[in-house]
């Protein structure tokens, strides 16, 4: 593979560490000097407006469309994206070239040691429908203020008292050195988004050398597990509006799902799991999801 190779990626520092993590193992993978791949820095429609919820913004779109701009016009050679953030309906013309080992997918409490132990009342930052709608399941008492930005951010704004708490992901945290931050809430007790903590390789479908040449540093396991977290989504067809959680896990006898959907106020839910041993059965999933829940709750969702 000819180098140096360029590196697209937004520019938050939870981001341009994941990106050196990617640009470290394929380094080491591939036997390359360390400054065989550049680091692009671009900044998205997401990092520039904070103060309004992402559904305003136009969706996960705001993550991903001036890398994929950047990307097809042969600025950078390939990109990489919290998987978490990529829609789940693609271009053709970019294909998912490998995901990295999935890490810790679990959210993390910052301003209590539990859900359960904070004060009634409690204002809680999180600008995820999915964290805000499992929150208000578990908790109706607690009030959702809405809480954008990066990492440091985030814990910026808890520290001057803006809320009492917040959710961040684990992974995140732990790649940023944030290792000690917060307490981790149980996966029984909120389910994770779909495709948190797996960090994915994207290029242009027409490079079959480089997809090939990236391919070598995918996790096959991390990758089965987020193609059926992203086929239910795909099937669910909500927005970035529809509180969504989904987990899938490899076990002895195949791939384990699970998934949940709810209404932005935590009171419409419904919830499912199945063994993927047939290609379609995350599908299958999502529709037994869509067809079981409330009318209402049915509406936010196209099935």
């Amino acid at each position: 593979m000819q180098t140096p190779l360029r590196l697209g990626t937004r520019g938050s520092p939870l981001a341009l560490a994941q990106a050196g993590m990617v640009a470290r193992v394929l380094e080491q993978t591939h036997g390359l000097a360390p400054d065989a791949i550049t680091i692009v820095p671009i900044r998205t429609g997401g990092d520039k407006v904070q103060d309004r919820p992402l559904a305003e913004l136009g969706g996960k779109g705001v993550w991903t469309k001036e890398l994929d701009r950047a990307l097809l016009a042969g600025d950078i050679d390939f990109a990489v994206h919290s998987m978490k953030d990529v829609e789940s309906v693609r271009p053709a013309s970019i294909v998912i070239a490998a995901i990295l080992p999935r890490a810790d997918v679990r959210d993390r409490l910052i301003g209590a040691a539990a859900i359960d132990d904070l004060p009634r009342g409690a204002r809680v930052g999180t600008s995820s429908p999915r964290r805000a709608a499992q929150l208000r399941r578990l908790r109706p008492d607690l009030e959702i203020v809405p809480f954008r930005g990066n990492v440091d951010t985030r814990l910026a704004r808890l520290e001057r008292g803006e809320a009492d708490a917040t959710l961040l992901a684990a992974a995140g945290l732990d790649r940023l050195g944030r290792d000690s931050v917060g307490s981790a809430v149980p996966i029984g007790t909120m389910l994770p988004a779909a495709a948190q903590a797996a960090i994915g390789i994207e290029a242009r479908a027409r490079d079959a050398d480089l997809l090939a040449w990236l391919a070598a540093v995918g996790d096959r396991e991390t990758e089965r597990c987020i193609q059926a977290e992203r086929t239910l989504l795909a099937k669910l067809g909500g927005d970035c509006r529809s509180p969504v959680a989904a987990l899938a896990t490899q076990g002895k006898t195949g791939i384990h799902l699970r998934a949940e959907i709810f209404s932005p106020d935590g009171a419409l839910h419904a919830q499912g799991e199945a063994l993927l041993n047939e290609p379609n059965e995350a599908a299958r999933l999502a529709q037994r999801l869509f067809e079981a829940a409330p009318a209402a709750l049915r509406a936010q969702f196209s099935g």
